[in-house]
Order: C-alpha cells, then sequence, then structure tokens
C-alpha cells in the first residue's frame, strides 16, 4: 500500500477530486486502506468523550470491546459514534479484550487505542502514514524523541527501562519503550503473531512476536496523558512480573526451536531415503 498525493489547484477544494476509494486525511493526503480503532472499555463511560472526540472523522470504523460494563459505556459511546461497532467481551482482561476487538475488524490497518483518555487520537495519522510507508507495525513510544508521559511513576519507568533492555538483548530489537498500548498495525500480522494472553502484557508479547516474525516495526513517537477519571487496573509488581514470564517464556521458545534446527542439521543425512531419520 501507498499513500496518495495530489497538489491542490487554485481555486478548488482538492478534497472534491479524490477517488471515492480514498479516505481523506488532510487537503494534500489521502489513503485507500480503510483503518479501524479498537477500544476495550471496562466502566469508562466518563472518559469516552475525551477519547472519541479526538478520533479523526476519516477512519472506517471504531469497534469498543466492553468487558461487562456496569455504567453507561456502551450508550455513551453509541452516542458519540452513532456508527460504533460494540463487541462483548466474553473473557477477562487486556488481552482477551483485544484480540476479541482485532476478531471484528474489518479494516485492512488496526488501531489499539486505550479507553481511560491516555492517549491522543489526533496521533493516528502518524501511525497510519508509517504503515502506507512500508512499516507493518507502528508502535507508540513514550520515550522517542517528541514522545512524553504525564502517567508513569519512577518505578514503573525504571521497570520499563529493564525489561525493555532485556527483550532488546534477548531478541535483537531496539526499542526505547516496551509496556504502551498505543500501536497499529497491518491485519496481515495477526497471521504471524499469535496472541493467546490474557492480560496487560499483550503490548510486550505483540512487541516480542512481531520481531520473532521478522516483521518491519517503526516507533512513533506518542504523549501519554493521565487518566481522567477513574483508577487503573494496573498494578506495577504485579504485571511486571507477567511481562518477565512472557519474556522468559518467549526466549525459551526461541532457544528450543534453536536447539531443534541445530540437531536436525547434526543428523546424518540417508542417501536415497528422501528424509532425514
Amino acid at each position: 500500500m501507498s499513500s496518495f498525493v495530489r497538489p491542490a489547484d487554485a481555486g478548488q477544494d482538492p478534497l472534491n477530486k479524490i477517488p471515492r476509494n480514498y479516505r481523506p486525511i488532510s487537503t494534500h493526503l489521502a489513503i485507500t486502506p480503510p483503518v479501524s480503532v479498537v477500544i476495550p472499555a471496562m466502566n469508562e463511560a466518563e472518559n469516552l468523550p475525551y477519547v472519541f472526540k479526538t478520533l479523526p472523522d476519516w477512519i472506517h470504523e471504531v469497534v469498543l470491546v466492553d468487558g461487562n460494563s456496569t455504567d453507561d459505556t456502551v450508550a455513551v459511546a453509541r452516542e458519540l459514534w452513532p456508527d460504533v461497532k460494540v463487541v462483548r467481551q466474553l473473557g477477562k482482561g487486556k488481552g482477551d479484550a483485544l484480540i476479541t476487538g482485532f476478531e471484528a475488524c474489518t479494516g485492512d490497518i488496526i488501531v489499539m487505542v486505550d479507553a481511560d483518555g491516555s492517549a491522543d487520537g489526533s496521533e493516528i495519522v502518524s501511525y497510519v502514514s508509517a504503515l502506507v510507508s512500508g512499516a507493518d507495525f507502528a508502535k507508540g513510544s513514550r520515550f522517542a524523541n517528541g514522545g512524553g508521559t504525564d502517567d508513569m511513576t519512577p518505578i514503573r519507568k525504571l521497570g520499563n527501562h529493564v525489561l525493555c533492555s532485556v527483550v532488546n538483548a534477548k531478541f535483537g530489537a531496539r526499542y526505547t519503550d516496551l509496556c504502551y498500548g498505543y500501536n497499529a498495525f497491518w491485519r496481515h500480522c495477526l497471521d504471524k503473531i499469535e496472541l493467546d494472553c490474557t492480560g496487560f502484557e499483550v503490548e510486550t508479547l505483540m512487541n516480542i512476536r512481531v520481531v520473532k516474525a521478522g516483521l518491519k516495526v517503526q516507533e512513533i513517537p506518542s504523549h501519554e496523558y493521565l487518566r481522567i477519571h477513574g483508577t487503573s487496573n494496573l498494578r506495577a509488581v504485579r504485571d511486571g512480573i507477567r511481562v518477565l514470564k512472557v519474556i522468559l517464556t518467549e526466549r525459551s521458545d526461541r532457544a528450543k526451536r534453536a536447539a531443534r534446527r541445530k540437531g536436525a542439521r547434526d543428523l546424518p543425512f540417508r542417501t536415497g531415503q528422501g528424509e532425514v531419520s
């Protein structure tokens, strides 16, 4: 996929000249791939107005995954975005919610956005631009040049740095941020990164498996704002341990596969048998 750029003609509205199958992003840029935005939410009715007002109007669909909310989350979402696709989450955890949302998407590009108001939807254009320019996975980073965060304690920042360094060392990645949920990717990436976790560690699992799959990753500077209302279910120590377990498990699986490949190469080949025994 590639971006579609057309210079504006004097005295004319350039958007009127864009073919219908293209979605206008600005007066100078339009894209053809439909973009789906997945928002996992549980009791986020007060925050959704802040989330939805920043979403660009050119996106293809919004998929809200409702984690059995007891407030007006679903009603507020439908009022703010009448065409919103609401999917009920049958399991528990952020990972489970995202997997549920991904399955419901119909767009070629999928964007992950938190429902607490910490993400700025206007940044989506940067993620999409990276994807249509050749990246497979556009990864948000609060620590890349131009990024930032208003919502990270010193202990969380230290933990994120340590875990990020481990992933870079063990998997050959070059991430500046690891545990951040604002990402975007081509839908075909899901065929190469099987997701099988339910909690907050899902972002780490995705980041590791895109590298293991050999996908092209581009970091996008992103600013994380404070949660507007309510309290987060994130627990630094508990969820940090779960992230570490994911890293160790993925590293162990990688080592086992490498050992199996080496063992296969070392086995004798019998001429005429057509197989390695």
